[in-house]
């Protein structure tokens, strides 16, 4: 990402905009790095207080950052996962990985892991949340989906399943909580510049022998018209948009953020 870019992107904060979440408290996971990191920024920049989670420790560095509440989660625990959603006014199920192997070869236990970390670990998160927000009349469920969650690719089986999954749960969440003032949503991007892009995009020039622009353009982004890949900011503004006023009646979306892949 250039300078001029990540300027363009991030130049005014969320509470410069007009969004004041000074009451909220809210709850990212996966915010070590990446989307979780730059959503849990924008939250706390519009005045949320922010409980960052993360199994790696980095996340204490992103909370000391922006002055957030660190939590140290493997959210492989399901009961650990359930207590971070007490008396969170915002949700945003971001945490994830990813394996890649065809459906015959792929370790049944990491498929199991992956569902258990990305579908069961957000819906305990969100179970816990919900009587609270019901009872103040207002939330906000924010997940983080993929292109994945509405299109499928090859050797992707756990990854492709589990975001169609956090999908149903977003939509069946929106149902329940219409009445209570409690929204639910995907926010659904295409290949971002994270560190486990970026992993990929290395090995990927190493394997070929091509620079990794290459890379980003001729095999990630073959199906993108927007050949370039998403900044995590884009994403953490379009999660924290859906926080502020207007939106109430925005609920059981999805959105892509995906540079035109999901438009073929």
């Amino acid at each position: 990402m250039s300078d001029r870019l990540a300027g363009s992107v991030g130049a005014s904060s969320a509470r410069s905009s007009g969004l004041d979440l000074g009451d909220k408290r809210a709850v990212v996971t996966g915010a070590a790095s990446g989307i979780g990191a730059a959503v849990a920024r924008r939250l706390a920049d519009a005045g949320a207080e922010v409980v960052a989670v993360d199994r790696a420790e980095g996340v204490e560095a992103v909370a000391a950052e922006i002055g957030a509440e660190a939590r140290v989660v493997d959210l492989v625990d399901l009961d650990a996962a359930a207590e971070l959603g007490a008396q969170a006014d915002i949700v945003v199920n971001n945490a994830g990985f990813q394996h890649v192997a065809p459906i015959h070869r792929f370790p049944a236990d990491t498929f199991s892991t992956m569902l258990r970390v990305m579908v069961e670990a957000p819906f305990r998160i969100v179970r816990a949340a919900l009587p609270g927000m019901y009872d103040r009349g207002w939330g906000r469920i924010i997940n983080i989906s993929s292109v994945h969650g509405l299109r499928a690719s090859p050797f992707k089986s756990a990854y492709v399943t589990a975001k169609h999954a956090i999908e149903g749960l977003s939509k069946t969440t929106a149902l329940e909580g219409a009445p209570h003032g409690v929204t639910s949503n995907c926010v659904c991007p295409g290949f971002a510049r994270t560190p486990l892009v970026e992993r990929q995009v290395a090995e990927q020039a190493e394997l070929l022998r091509v620079p990794e622009d290459q890379v980003v353009e001729d095999v990630l982004l073959a199906r993108t018209p927007i050949k370039r890949l998403v900044e995590p900011v884009e994403v953490a503004e379009l999660a924290v948009w859906l926080c502020g006023p207007g939106t109430t009646s925005i609920t059981g979306a999805s959105f892509p953020i995906d540079g035109g892949w999901t438009a073929h």
